[in-house]
């Protein structure tokens, strides 16, 4: 597969991954743009994987966390505008903005590693194999951090659903 035809087929679910994982559009955008620059220098090697996806959401996520240390006395909080709900409108959406802003604040009290374990688990479906090849590092850390994730979304949020 060439670049162009993965690009074709895995850029929406890409930039969707890195959105979900930053909680900001603009960064998510960025982190793919990174990522995709560099995979495609080395597209002769990384084309020929068998989950070249896999790889392109391992340096998105790579590109995260690191973000993340740069810029760990930056904190992102979702605000909502209290504008926005004054308004009357038909059908009120404000309790879907609701339930992706709490979940969007709930993730993002967690660790680095458990909020890229949960995303990946719970937003883009994945394995715990290929969460373990995203990461680098075992099936069971990958276990390990969903456990330790979802408690701590249940200590925090107990009325809300988690499975």
């Amino acid at each position: 597969m060439d670049f162009d035809e993965f690009l074709r087929a895995q850029l929406p679910g890409l930039v969707r991954y890195a959105g979900v994982l930053t909680a900001d559009s603009h960064l998510a955008q960025d982190l793919t743009q990174d990522a995709l620059v560099r995979a495609h220098a080395r597209w002769s090697r990384i084309g020929r994987l068998d989950r070249p996806d896999l790889y392109l959401r391992r340096m998105i996520t790579n590109g995260y966390l690191s973000w993340r240390r740069r810029w760990s006395v930056r904190s992102i909080q979702p605000m909502a505008d209290a504008g926005l709900l004054e308004e009357a409108t038909t059908p009120d959406p404000a309790a879907a903005l609701a339930d992706r802003d709490l979940v969007a604040t709930l993730l993002a009290t967690l660790t680095r590693r458990q909020r890229a374990v949960l995303v990946l688990r719970f937003y883009e479906g994945r394995s715990d194999e290929e969460i373990a090849a995203i990461l680098g590092c075992t099936a069971g850390t990958v276990r390990s951090h969903v456990s330790r994730g979802l408690a701590v979304l249940r200590d925090r949020q107990p009325t809300m659903e988690v499975s």
